[in-house]
């Protein structure tokens, strides 16, 4: 298995419940990783539960489309596709799109500052080469703008998007090459929205997204030859 992970208690959910947010959040951070087997044994032992509740959260999860099973191996975490990978950033770029729109309406000075705040906080992260705390602060200096537009159903549907992100948010993070360029999008982003600016900051983010789904096949591809050139 993959590096340990402890199973997050929560005195007001079902154990089946604790167990299947714990699984999700290993697999969404990539404690579990791609193509990594899910064996309820192990996972029971190492969480300290029965199997019962391992073996609801692995059904879950398939549900979820973040585990398969494969005929006479069992369970194991889904690998990331260009094709779900396309599917939420398609979405994803609309959505942000919007939101710098209505954002460059609706943002307040206070809200402006606190952008320019989680841009500096972001590049601050990024030298830190800890992509957990790197992917926090992207989060949060998104979150900034998606809360300016002051759209509930908006804000409901990035956020749930969000989730689906963050497994393809860490693979993009990890790319150390890549962070200066974060840096320098996140700042054409503020900006803009800083100026008012529509077209321009319409622009600045859906080339942010462009750019992670560029980044993230790369890798996706330099994943499946290795993998290929290992069965060889």
């Amino acid at each position: 298995m993959g590096e340990q992970f402890q199973i997050d208690m929560n005195e007001f959910l079902p154990l089946r419940d604790v167990v299947f947010n714990t699984l999700r959040k290993a697999i969404l951070t990539g404690q579990l990783k791609p193509g990594e087997r899910l064996m309820e044994v192990h996972l029971a032992n190492q969480l300290g539960v029965s199997r019962t509740p391992i073996r609801e959260a692995i059904r879950k999860l398939e549900l979820e489309g973040l585990v398969i099973m494969i005929p006479r191996r069992g369970a194991e975490v889904a690998r990331i596709t260009e094709k779900s990978l396309k599917d939420v950033l398609e979405v994803r770029r609309a959505l942000d799109a919007l939101s710098v729109e209505l954002a460059c309406d609706r943002i307040t000075e206070e809200d402006t500052e606190r952008l320019l705040t989680a841009c500096h906080e972001f590049e601050q992260a990024t030298k830190g080469k800890d992509a957990a705390v790197i992917a926090k602060a992207d989060v949060a200096l998104h979150d900034i703008i998606v809360e300016a537009t002051g759209n509930q159903r908006l804000m409901q549907m990035v956020n749930n998007l969000s989730e689906q992100m963050y497994r393809y948010r860490f693979v993009y993070i990890k790319e150390e090459s890549r962070h200066d360029n974060l840096i320098a999008e996140h700042r054409e982003i503020y900006e803009s929205i800083a100026r008012r600016d529509k077209a321009r900051a319409a622009k600045a983010a859906k080339l942010h997204i462009d750019n992670q789904e560029k980044s993230i096949i790369r890798q996706i591809r330099l994943e499946n030859e290795s993998r290929l050139n290992k069965r060889l």
